[in-house]
């Protein structure tokens, strides 16, 4: 019996080296680059993130990273918690919530709908908020 156990025990192992190495990769893959690190997704394609800096200074660095995309703000209203904003870009539209969640803390959420309403592009979800974080960070610099 207790051979059977170590034998089953090895062939468990030796099936999984596998599934250990490709889970590697993908680890390796994922953490490719530093400024994406932080931004987290659904599987129905929103990509969201928590800056630690004011609502007004995430929503500048937002403008900006949309005038940098060339993408055309349509509406940017305030809300009860913070700002809507939707921008246009081809056959997308992005829609971008900012909300404060403290005084020193702001939660942007971004879904990126392509025109026929179904698709999620979360690739540009990504880059909008990859291209904020760039924006809070030279604003800080500024700063100092």
């Amino acid at each position: 019996m207790r051979k059977f156990t170590i034998i089953m025990i090895a062939a468990m192992a030796l099936t999984l080296q596998g599934c250990a190495g490709v889970g590697l990769t993908m680890l390796g893959i994922g953490a490719g680059t530093a400024t994406s690190a932080g931004v987290n997704h659904t599987l129905s394609g929103i990509a969201y993130k928590t800056f630690t800096a004011e609502l007004e200074d995430v929503r500048k660095a937002t403008r900006n990273a949309l005038a940098v995309m060339a993408m055309d703000v349509q509406t940017d209203k305030k809300t009860q918690f913070g700002y809507m904003i939707e921008a246009k870009a081809r056959e997308r539209t992005a829609e971008i919530q900012l909300q404060e969640l403290t005084r020193a803390t702001t939660r942007m959420r971004v879904t990126v709908i392509e025109s026929d309403g179904f698709f999620r592009d979360s690739a540009t979800s990504t880059e909008i908020i990859i291209q904020t974080a760039q924006n809070i960070d030279a604003q800080v610099a500024e700063k100092q």
